[in-house]
């Protein structure tokens, strides 16, 4: 069984958040939905309660902080691609995509959602 269970994501508003995370999240696997009135949920592929999800709510009172939630890219091209993505769909790229010196294979991209929540994805070779 997968351990990553979910992830309960606030947004400070789904009116300006929910285009970007309808068209990131499905490219990166998370393509069914279960929505209801007060949550945005994006499953993967499988049954659940076994495969991961994201779930996202409004809170008006959300303020971003460090926190960085990252994803795993299956090369350099989806890296690019996925930040191509981002930009598309409203989000910032801080840095990137690129080679970081974490390690000699780590080309990453930074970004945030329209409400300031950090994210990373990452291709490494070791």
């Amino acid at each position: 069984m997968n351990k990553f269970s979910h992830m309960d994501l606030r947004v400070k508003s789904l009116e300006k958040s929910l285009p970007f995370y309808e068209k990131l999240l499905p490219a990166l696997g998370f393509t069914r939905t279960f929505h209801s009135a007060n949550w945005r949920v994006f499953a993967a592929e499988g049954e659940l309660p076994s495969v991961p999800y994201f779930a996202i709510t409004e809170d008006p009172e959300h303020v971003p902080n460090g926190n960085l939630i990252g994803f795993w890219a299956s090369d350099r091209d989806e890296v690019d691609r996925m930040a191509a993505l981002v930009e598309q769909s409203g989000g910032t790229i801080h840095s990137g995509p690129q080679f970081f010196p974490i390690s000699p294979t780590y080309y990453a991209v930074y970004f945030q959602d329209p409400c300031g929540n950090q994210y990373e994805i990452v291709h490494r070779l070791n």
